[in-house]
Protein backbone atom coordinates (compact mmCIF):
# COMPACT_ATOMS: atom_id res chain seq x y z
CA UNK A 1 0.00 0.00 0.00
CA UNK A 2 1.38 3.51 -1.15
CA UNK A 3 2.96 5.44 1.73
CA UNK A 4 0.84 8.84 2.69
CA UNK A 5 2.46 11.85 0.50
CA UNK A 6 3.62 14.76 2.20
CA UNK A 7 4.97 17.79 -0.24
CA UNK A 8 6.51 20.73 -0.58
CA UNK A 9 7.82 23.32 -3.48
CA UNK A 10 11.24 25.73 -3.41
CA UNK A 11 10.80 28.42 -5.54
CA UNK A 12 13.44 30.97 -7.10
CA UNK A 13 12.52 34.31 -7.62
CA UNK A 14 13.34 36.20 -10.55
CA UNK A 15 15.11 39.45 -9.25
CA UNK A 16 15.65 42.79 -10.59
CA UNK A 17 16.77 46.28 -10.74
CA UNK A 18 17.55 49.37 -12.92
CA UNK A 19 21.50 50.05 -13.18
CA UNK A 20 24.21 48.42 -14.54
CA UNK A 21 26.01 47.86 -11.08
CA UNK A 22 22.46 46.04 -9.90
CA UNK A 23 24.14 42.73 -7.97
CA UNK A 24 21.54 40.40 -8.11
CA UNK A 25 22.99 38.07 -4.97
CA UNK A 26 23.74 41.03 -2.73
CA UNK A 27 20.07 42.49 -3.51
CA UNK A 28 18.39 39.02 -2.79
CA UNK A 29 20.49 38.77 0.76
CA UNK A 30 19.71 42.77 1.50
CA UNK A 31 15.46 41.34 0.45
CA UNK A 32 15.67 38.74 2.66
CA UNK A 33 17.73 39.83 6.02
CA UNK A 34 15.17 43.70 5.57
CA UNK A 35 12.60 41.09 5.88
CA UNK A 36 13.95 39.24 8.41
CA UNK A 37 14.12 42.59 10.84
CA UNK A 38 14.52 41.37 14.88
CA UNK A 39 13.63 37.73 13.70
CA UNK A 40 16.99 35.74 15.22
CA UNK A 41 19.34 34.34 12.51
CA UNK A 42 18.98 30.41 13.10
CA UNK A 43 21.36 28.87 11.09
CA UNK A 44 20.73 26.18 8.50
CA UNK A 45 22.12 22.98 9.36
CA UNK A 46 24.27 21.66 6.68
CA UNK A 47 25.58 19.06 8.47
CA UNK A 48 23.54 15.72 7.22
CA UNK A 49 22.55 17.42 3.70
CA UNK A 50 23.86 15.21 0.87
CA UNK A 51 23.10 16.64 -2.76
CA UNK A 52 25.27 14.17 -4.54
CA UNK A 53 24.04 11.75 -3.13
CA UNK A 54 22.44 9.70 -6.42
CA UNK A 55 19.32 7.62 -6.32
CA UNK A 56 21.22 5.81 -8.78
CA UNK A 57 23.50 4.08 -5.96
CA UNK A 58 26.47 6.77 -6.12
CA UNK A 59 27.64 9.14 -4.90
CA UNK A 60 30.69 11.49 -7.10
CA UNK A 61 33.59 12.55 -5.21
CA UNK A 62 33.67 16.26 -4.85
CA UNK A 63 34.55 18.83 -2.46
CA UNK A 64 31.36 20.45 -0.40
CA UNK A 65 30.39 23.30 -1.84
CA UNK A 66 30.59 26.95 0.43
CA UNK A 67 27.38 27.13 2.40
CA UNK A 68 25.28 30.14 2.03
CA UNK A 69 26.33 30.98 5.60
CA UNK A 70 30.12 30.78 4.55
CA UNK A 71 29.41 33.20 1.71
CA UNK A 72 27.63 35.26 4.39
CA UNK A 73 24.13 35.25 2.76
CA UNK A 74 20.88 35.45 4.26
CA UNK A 75 19.10 32.65 5.34
CA UNK A 76 16.42 32.58 7.81
CA UNK A 77 13.61 29.67 8.77
CA UNK A 78 10.53 31.66 9.37
CA UNK A 79 7.70 30.96 12.07
CA UNK A 80 5.38 29.14 9.51
CA UNK A 81 8.15 26.66 9.11
CA UNK A 82 9.61 27.43 5.42
CA UNK A 83 12.87 28.54 4.88
CA UNK A 84 13.38 31.99 3.06
CA UNK A 85 17.21 32.36 1.81
CA UNK A 86 19.31 33.07 -0.81
CA UNK A 87 19.94 30.42 -3.50
CA UNK A 88 22.82 31.19 -6.26
CA UNK A 89 21.32 34.70 -7.63
CA UNK A 90 17.70 34.14 -5.99
CA UNK A 91 15.86 34.64 -3.52
CA UNK A 92 14.11 31.09 -2.66
CA UNK A 93 11.36 30.29 -0.67
CA UNK A 94 10.77 26.60 0.50
CA UNK A 95 7.37 25.67 1.83
CA UNK A 96 7.20 24.02 5.41
CA UNK A 97 5.52 20.44 4.34
CA UNK A 98 2.06 19.67 3.86
CA UNK A 99 -0.15 16.66 3.63
CA UNK A 100 -2.94 18.57 1.95
CA UNK A 101 -2.61 19.90 -1.45
CA UNK A 102 -4.84 22.59 -0.71
CA UNK A 103 -2.57 23.96 2.17
CA UNK A 104 0.15 23.58 -0.09
CA UNK A 105 -1.70 26.12 -2.44
CA UNK A 106 -2.06 28.11 0.86
CA UNK A 107 2.07 28.10 1.88
CA UNK A 108 2.52 28.62 -1.86
CA UNK A 109 0.91 31.97 -2.10
CA UNK A 110 1.57 33.05 1.34
CA UNK A 111 5.80 32.91 -0.09
CA UNK A 112 4.64 35.25 -2.91
CA UNK A 113 3.03 38.04 -0.01
CA UNK A 114 6.63 37.41 1.64
CA UNK A 115 8.25 38.19 -1.11
CA UNK A 116 6.04 41.31 -1.91
CA UNK A 117 6.13 42.36 1.86
CA UNK A 118 10.16 42.22 1.58
CA UNK A 119 10.41 44.54 -1.29
CA UNK A 120 7.97 47.50 0.91
CA UNK A 121 10.48 46.75 3.67
CA UNK A 122 13.32 47.41 2.09
CA UNK A 123 11.60 50.72 0.72
CA UNK A 124 10.24 51.82 4.23
CA UNK A 125 13.84 51.25 6.13
CA UNK A 126 16.22 51.54 3.27
CA UNK A 127 15.13 54.09 0.30
CA UNK A 128 18.22 54.84 -0.96
CA UNK A 129 18.54 51.40 -2.00
CA UNK A 130 17.18 50.40 -5.90
CA UNK A 131 14.19 49.73 -6.56
CA UNK A 132 13.46 46.10 -6.92
CA UNK A 133 11.44 44.16 -8.70
CA UNK A 134 10.28 40.63 -7.81
CA UNK A 135 9.22 37.64 -10.12
CA UNK A 136 7.31 34.71 -9.98
CA UNK A 137 8.70 33.30 -13.23
CA UNK A 138 11.74 31.35 -14.28
CA UNK A 139 13.27 32.89 -17.63
CA UNK A 140 14.97 35.81 -17.79
CA UNK A 141 13.99 35.87 -21.63
CA UNK A 142 18.26 35.58 -22.62
CA UNK A 143 18.74 31.96 -21.73
CA UNK A 144 18.49 31.81 -18.28
CA UNK A 145 16.33 29.62 -16.55
CA UNK A 146 15.81 29.15 -12.17
CA UNK A 147 14.06 26.62 -10.86
CA UNK A 148 10.21 26.20 -9.13
CA UNK A 149 11.15 22.15 -7.49
CA UNK A 150 8.65 20.18 -6.32
CA UNK A 151 9.49 17.60 -3.28
CA UNK A 152 7.25 13.95 -2.93
CA UNK A 153 7.86 11.81 0.10
CA UNK A 154 8.21 8.49 -1.79
CA UNK A 155 8.41 4.88 -0.31
CA UNK A 156 12.38 3.85 -0.50
CA UNK A 157 11.27 0.47 -1.31
CA UNK A 158 9.52 1.35 -4.73
CA UNK A 159 12.51 0.69 -7.45
CA UNK A 160 13.66 4.08 -8.42
CA UNK A 161 13.46 2.36 -12.17
CA UNK A 162 9.82 2.25 -11.97
CA UNK A 163 9.55 5.73 -11.14
CA UNK A 164 10.97 6.80 -14.09
CA UNK A 165 9.89 4.67 -16.58
CA UNK A 166 6.24 5.69 -15.08
CA UNK A 167 6.67 9.51 -14.29
CA UNK A 168 8.19 10.33 -17.62
CA UNK A 169 5.29 10.25 -20.17
CA UNK A 170 3.25 12.25 -17.20
CA UNK A 171 6.33 15.11 -16.35
CA UNK A 172 5.87 15.37 -19.77
CA UNK A 173 2.22 15.08 -20.68
CA UNK A 174 1.05 17.65 -17.55
CA UNK A 175 2.75 20.72 -19.11
CA UNK A 176 -0.77 21.28 -20.96
CA UNK A 177 -2.12 22.47 -17.48
CA UNK A 178 1.44 23.16 -15.39
CA UNK A 179 2.33 25.40 -17.73
CA UNK A 180 3.30 29.20 -16.93
CA UNK A 181 3.25 30.23 -20.76
CA UNK A 182 6.46 32.06 -22.19
CA UNK A 183 6.64 33.98 -25.36
CA UNK A 184 9.57 33.14 -26.97
CA UNK A 185 12.14 30.64 -27.84
CA UNK A 186 15.18 29.84 -25.23
CA UNK A 187 16.82 26.25 -26.44
CA UNK A 188 20.19 25.92 -27.27
CA UNK A 189 19.32 24.11 -30.47
CA UNK A 190 17.10 26.71 -31.44
CA UNK A 191 16.93 30.64 -32.52
CA UNK A 192 17.17 32.49 -29.60
CA UNK A 193 14.96 34.99 -29.39
CA UNK A 194 11.82 33.35 -31.66
CA UNK A 195 8.46 35.12 -31.41
CA UNK A 196 6.99 31.70 -31.05
CA UNK A 197 4.63 31.61 -27.72
CA UNK A 198 4.41 27.94 -25.65
CA UNK A 199 3.06 26.39 -23.06
CA UNK A 200 6.23 26.37 -20.61
CA UNK A 201 8.93 28.32 -19.12
CA UNK A 202 10.91 25.34 -18.52
CA UNK A 203 10.99 22.91 -21.66
CA UNK A 204 13.49 24.63 -23.28
CA UNK A 205 15.84 24.26 -20.71
CA UNK A 206 15.94 20.23 -20.50
CA UNK A 207 18.18 18.19 -22.31
CA UNK A 208 18.37 14.69 -20.82
CA UNK A 209 16.26 12.49 -19.62
CA UNK A 210 17.18 10.95 -16.03
CA UNK A 211 20.17 12.50 -14.28
CA UNK A 212 21.70 14.53 -10.92
CA UNK A 213 21.85 18.50 -12.16
CA UNK A 214 19.72 21.01 -11.63
CA UNK A 215 21.35 23.59 -13.53
CA UNK A 216 23.18 22.33 -16.17
CA UNK A 217 22.24 19.41 -18.66
CA UNK A 218 18.49 19.77 -16.75
CA UNK A 219 17.34 16.19 -16.68
CA UNK A 220 13.67 14.87 -16.68
CA UNK A 221 14.16 12.90 -14.08
CA UNK A 222 16.30 14.21 -11.02
CA UNK A 223 17.85 12.08 -9.35
CA UNK A 224 18.95 13.51 -6.08
CA UNK A 225 18.63 11.04 -3.21
CA UNK A 226 18.08 13.61 -0.20
CA UNK A 227 15.29 12.17 1.40
CA UNK A 228 15.50 14.94 4.89
CA UNK A 229 14.09 11.74 6.47
CA UNK A 230 14.36 8.25 7.97
CA UNK A 231 16.66 6.82 4.82
CA UNK A 232 15.91 3.65 5.08
CA UNK A 233 12.35 4.12 5.22
CA UNK A 234 12.09 7.12 2.47
CA UNK A 235 12.84 9.13 -0.42
CA UNK A 236 12.21 12.50 -1.32
CA UNK A 237 11.54 12.83 -4.96
CA UNK A 238 13.14 15.94 -5.95
CA UNK A 239 11.23 17.59 -9.04
CA UNK A 240 12.87 20.21 -11.17
CA UNK A 241 10.38 19.93 -14.13
CA UNK A 242 7.59 22.40 -13.45
CA UNK A 243 7.14 25.99 -14.20
CA UNK A 244 6.52 28.41 -11.71
CA UNK A 245 2.27 28.84 -11.09
CA UNK A 246 -0.09 31.93 -10.53
CA UNK A 247 -2.77 30.18 -10.64
CA UNK A 248 -3.82 28.61 -8.17
CA UNK A 249 -5.91 25.80 -10.37
CA UNK A 250 -2.97 25.14 -11.94
CA UNK A 251 -0.63 24.61 -8.83
CA UNK A 252 -3.45 22.40 -7.10
CA UNK A 253 -3.76 20.21 -10.30
CA UNK A 254 0.29 20.15 -10.29
CA UNK A 255 0.53 18.69 -6.78
CA UNK A 256 -2.33 16.98 -6.77
CA UNK A 257 -2.17 14.73 -9.82
CA UNK A 258 1.60 13.97 -9.36
CA UNK A 259 0.74 13.02 -6.08
CA UNK A 260 -1.80 10.33 -7.16
CA UNK A 261 0.30 9.18 -9.33
CA UNK A 262 3.26 8.20 -7.41
CA UNK A 263 0.85 6.38 -5.43
CA UNK A 264 -0.31 4.40 -8.25
CA UNK A 265 3.57 3.90 -9.21
CA UNK A 266 4.14 2.67 -5.57
CA UNK A 267 1.06 0.05 -5.84
CA UNK A 268 2.56 -1.51 -9.24
CA UNK A 269 -1.21 -0.38 -11.42
CA UNK A 270 0.39 1.79 -14.23
CA UNK A 271 0.44 0.45 -17.48
CA UNK A 272 4.01 1.22 -19.60
CA UNK A 273 3.85 4.69 -21.09
CA UNK A 274 7.12 4.93 -22.30
CA UNK A 275 7.97 7.58 -24.52
CA UNK A 276 10.16 6.93 -27.67
CA UNK A 277 12.47 10.24 -27.46
CA UNK A 278 10.96 11.78 -23.91
CA UNK A 279 13.19 15.24 -24.39
CA UNK A 280 11.89 15.46 -27.86
CA UNK A 281 8.14 14.76 -26.97
CA UNK A 282 8.78 17.67 -23.67
CA UNK A 283 9.79 20.14 -26.73
CA UNK A 284 7.11 19.06 -28.33
CA UNK A 285 4.27 19.16 -25.96
CA UNK A 286 5.24 22.66 -25.17
CA UNK A 287 5.46 24.00 -28.38
CA UNK A 288 1.59 22.85 -29.57
CA UNK A 289 -1.10 25.45 -28.48
CA UNK A 290 -3.46 23.21 -29.87
CA UNK A 291 -3.18 20.46 -27.33
CA UNK A 292 -3.42 17.86 -30.83
CA UNK A 293 0.44 17.22 -31.40
CA UNK A 294 1.05 13.17 -30.83
CA UNK A 295 4.46 12.12 -29.56
CA UNK A 296 6.07 8.38 -30.19
CA UNK A 297 5.43 5.77 -27.85
CA UNK A 298 8.35 3.17 -27.13
CA UNK A 299 5.04 0.65 -28.46
CA UNK A 300 4.58 2.22 -31.33
CA UNK A 301 1.60 4.25 -30.67
CA UNK A 302 1.65 7.61 -30.78
CA UNK A 303 -0.90 9.90 -28.24
CA UNK A 304 -1.44 13.44 -27.63
CA UNK A 305 -0.46 14.78 -24.56
CA UNK A 306 -4.15 15.03 -23.46
CA UNK A 307 -4.62 11.54 -24.35
CA UNK A 308 -1.19 10.50 -22.62
CA UNK A 309 -3.21 12.15 -19.44
CA UNK A 310 -6.27 10.79 -19.75
CA UNK A 311 -4.68 7.31 -19.06
CA UNK A 312 -3.06 8.59 -16.15
CA UNK A 313 -6.24 9.67 -15.25
CA UNK A 314 -9.02 6.27 -15.68
CA UNK A 315 -6.20 4.61 -13.53
CA UNK A 316 -6.06 7.32 -10.98
CA UNK A 317 -10.20 7.64 -10.41
CA UNK A 318 -10.60 3.67 -10.18
CA UNK A 319 -7.28 3.83 -7.79
CA UNK A 320 -9.35 6.44 -5.40
CA UNK A 321 -12.63 4.77 -5.47
CA UNK A 322 -10.89 1.43 -4.68
CA UNK A 323 -8.12 1.91 -2.58
CA UNK A 324 -7.66 6.02 -1.71
CA UNK A 325 -11.55 7.67 -1.20
CA UNK A 326 -10.67 10.61 0.49
CA UNK A 327 -12.30 14.11 -0.80
CA UNK A 328 -9.40 15.90 -1.22
CA UNK A 329 -8.50 12.89 -3.92
CA UNK A 330 -11.80 13.78 -5.17
CA UNK A 331 -11.45 16.95 -5.67
CA UNK A 332 -9.00 16.56 -7.60
CA UNK A 333 -10.17 14.01 -10.15
CA UNK A 334 -12.71 16.48 -10.35
CA UNK A 335 -10.85 19.65 -11.51
CA UNK A 336 -8.18 16.94 -13.53
CA UNK A 337 -11.01 15.67 -15.76
CA UNK A 338 -12.33 19.67 -16.06
CA UNK A 339 -9.16 20.40 -17.32
CA UNK A 340 -8.60 17.11 -19.81
CA UNK A 341 -12.04 17.80 -21.04
CA UNK A 342 -11.80 21.50 -21.65
CA UNK A 343 -8.45 21.08 -23.37
CA UNK A 344 -9.93 18.83 -25.47
CA UNK A 345 -12.49 20.96 -27.03
CA UNK A 346 -11.22 24.26 -26.49
CA UNK A 347 -7.99 25.27 -24.47
CA UNK A 348 -8.54 28.60 -24.61
CA UNK A 349 -11.78 28.18 -22.72
CA UNK A 350 -9.70 27.39 -19.62
CA UNK A 351 -8.44 30.35 -19.04
CA UNK A 352 -9.66 30.81 -15.22
CA UNK A 353 -7.76 27.79 -14.44
CA UNK A 354 -4.46 27.62 -16.26
CA UNK A 355 -1.97 30.48 -16.43
CA UNK A 356 -0.64 29.83 -19.88
CA UNK A 357 -3.80 30.46 -21.02
CA UNK A 358 -4.60 33.03 -19.04
CA UNK A 359 -1.32 34.88 -19.98
CA UNK A 360 -1.70 33.94 -23.63
CA UNK A 361 -5.74 35.49 -23.86
CA UNK A 362 -4.03 38.80 -22.22
CA UNK A 363 -1.54 38.96 -24.42
CA UNK A 364 -3.45 38.32 -27.26
CA UNK A 365 -5.94 41.10 -26.29
CA UNK A 366 -3.01 44.06 -26.33
CA UNK A 367 -1.70 42.53 -29.72
CA UNK A 368 -4.53 43.24 -31.08
CA UNK A 369 -5.48 46.65 -29.55
CA UNK A 370 -2.17 47.76 -30.74
CA UNK A 371 -1.78 46.26 -33.76
CA UNK A 372 1.76 44.79 -32.01
CA UNK A 373 3.52 41.87 -33.62
CA UNK A 374 4.52 38.81 -32.09
CA UNK A 375 8.09 40.18 -31.85
CA UNK A 376 7.05 43.58 -30.45
CA UNK A 377 8.92 43.68 -27.13
CA UNK A 378 5.96 45.57 -25.56
CA UNK A 379 4.63 41.72 -25.07
CA UNK A 380 7.89 40.47 -23.71
CA UNK A 381 7.34 43.05 -21.11
CA UNK A 382 3.67 42.01 -20.91
CA UNK A 383 4.63 38.23 -20.18
CA UNK A 384 7.12 39.44 -17.48
CA UNK A 385 4.47 41.85 -15.86
CA UNK A 386 2.01 38.89 -15.44
CA UNK A 387 4.40 37.33 -13.08
CA UNK A 388 5.26 40.52 -10.67
CA UNK A 389 4.27 39.54 -6.96
CA UNK A 390 2.94 43.66 -6.06
CA UNK A 391 -0.34 43.16 -6.52
CA UNK A 392 -0.48 46.68 -7.66
CA UNK A 393 1.53 46.11 -10.48
CA UNK A 394 1.08 41.91 -11.13
CA UNK A 395 -1.16 41.75 -14.33
CA UNK A 396 -2.05 37.53 -12.89
CA UNK A 397 -3.25 40.17 -9.45
CA UNK A 398 -5.30 42.55 -11.75
CA UNK A 399 -7.07 39.39 -13.14
CA UNK A 400 -7.20 37.92 -9.95
CA UNK A 401 -8.82 41.01 -8.40
CA UNK A 402 -11.24 41.11 -10.91
CA UNK A 403 -12.32 37.82 -10.70
CA UNK A 404 -11.11 36.66 -14.34
CA UNK A 405 -8.99 34.04 -12.74
CA UNK A 406 -10.57 31.48 -9.99
CA UNK A 407 -8.96 31.27 -6.84
CA UNK A 408 -8.72 28.43 -4.12
CA UNK A 409 -7.39 30.67 -1.50
CA UNK A 410 -8.72 33.52 0.63
CA UNK A 411 -6.69 36.39 1.53
CA UNK A 412 -7.58 35.40 5.49
CA UNK A 413 -5.77 31.83 4.62
CA UNK A 414 -3.15 33.53 3.02
CA UNK A 415 -2.13 36.07 5.56
CA UNK A 416 -2.12 33.04 8.49
CA UNK A 417 -0.17 30.85 6.72
CA UNK A 418 2.77 33.71 7.09
CA UNK A 419 2.86 33.17 10.38
CA UNK A 420 1.09 29.95 11.02
CA UNK A 421 3.04 26.56 9.76
CA UNK A 422 0.83 23.55 8.94
CA UNK A 423 -0.64 21.98 12.16
CA UNK A 424 -0.53 17.97 10.31
CA UNK A 425 3.08 17.51 9.54
CA UNK A 426 6.53 18.29 11.73
CA UNK A 427 6.45 21.82 10.37
CA UNK A 428 4.13 22.73 13.16
CA UNK A 429 7.15 21.38 16.06
CA UNK A 430 9.59 23.45 13.97
CA UNK A 431 7.41 26.63 13.41
CA UNK A 432 6.20 26.91 16.60
CA UNK A 433 9.97 26.02 18.62
CA UNK A 434 11.07 28.56 16.43
CA UNK A 435 8.33 31.35 17.07
CA UNK A 436 8.26 30.30 20.93
CA UNK A 437 12.39 29.91 21.67
CA UNK A 438 14.36 32.08 19.19
CA UNK A 439 17.13 32.47 21.41
CA UNK A 440 17.40 28.54 22.42
CA UNK A 441 17.54 27.33 18.57
CA UNK A 442 20.99 27.35 17.23
CA UNK A 443 20.14 25.72 14.08
CA UNK A 444 17.95 24.04 12.32
CA UNK A 445 17.04 21.89 9.12
CA UNK A 446 14.07 19.68 7.41
CA UNK A 447 14.71 16.84 9.76
CA UNK A 448 16.40 18.52 12.82
CA UNK A 449 16.87 20.99 15.84
CA UNK A 450 19.97 21.61 17.44
CA UNK A 451 19.25 23.46 20.40
CA UNK A 452 21.13 25.40 23.00
CA UNK A 453 20.09 24.33 26.68
CA UNK A 454 22.60 26.23 28.46
CA UNK A 455 25.03 23.52 28.80
CA UNK A 456 28.31 23.26 26.98
CA UNK A 457 27.11 20.37 24.31
CA UNK A 458 24.50 21.73 21.78
CA UNK A 459 21.20 19.12 21.78
CA UNK A 460 20.16 17.79 18.27
CA UNK A 461 16.26 16.78 18.30
CA UNK A 462 15.69 14.55 14.84
CA UNK A 463 12.63 15.47 13.62
CA UNK A 464 12.88 11.87 11.09
CA UNK A 465 9.52 11.01 10.42
CA UNK A 466 7.54 13.49 8.46
CA UNK A 467 3.83 13.02 9.76
CA UNK A 468 5.23 13.29 13.87
CA UNK A 469 6.16 17.09 15.53
CA UNK A 470 2.23 17.27 14.22
CA UNK A 471 0.07 19.39 16.74
CA UNK A 472 -1.98 16.62 17.82
CA UNK A 473 1.28 15.21 18.96
CA UNK A 474 3.39 18.07 20.51
CA UNK A 475 1.11 21.00 21.47
CA UNK A 476 0.67 20.09 24.83
CA UNK A 477 4.26 19.09 25.27
CA UNK A 478 4.78 22.77 23.72
CA UNK A 479 2.70 24.14 26.20
CA UNK A 480 4.28 22.64 29.36
CA UNK A 481 7.65 23.26 28.24
CA UNK A 482 8.31 26.80 29.72
CA UNK A 483 12.02 26.77 27.58
CA UNK A 484 14.22 24.72 25.30
CA UNK A 485 16.12 23.23 28.52
CA UNK A 486 12.67 21.98 29.67
CA UNK A 487 11.38 20.83 26.07
CA UNK A 488 14.34 18.76 25.86
CA UNK A 489 14.40 17.09 28.84
CA UNK A 490 10.70 16.43 28.44
CA UNK A 491 11.44 14.89 24.88
CA UNK A 492 14.40 12.80 26.84
CA UNK A 493 12.32 11.78 29.43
Amino acid sequence: MAIEKVFGTETEYGIAAAGADFNPVLSSSVLIATYAGSLRRIRWDYEQESPLRDARGFEPLQAREPSDEDLGLANVVLPNGARYYVDHAHPEYSTPECRSVRELVVHDKAGERILERSLEEVARSLPSTPKLSIYKNNSDGKGNSYGTHENYLVDRLTPFGDIVRDLTPFFVSRQVFTGAGKLGAEAQWDERGRSIYQLTQRADFFETEVGLETTLKRPIINTRDEPHADPDKYRRLHVIIGDANMCEVAQFLKIGTTALVLKMIEDALLPDLTLRSPVQALHTVSRDLTCTAAVPLADGRELTAVQLQWEYFEHARKYVEREDDQPENREVLERWEAALSGLETDPLSLHRELDWVAKYRLLEAYRVRDGLDWSDPKLRAIDLQYHDVRRDKGLYERLADSGKVERLTTDEEVERAIMEPPEDTRAYFRGRCIARFPDSIAAASWDSLIVDVGTDALQRIPMREPLRGTKAHVEELLAASEDAAALVARLQS
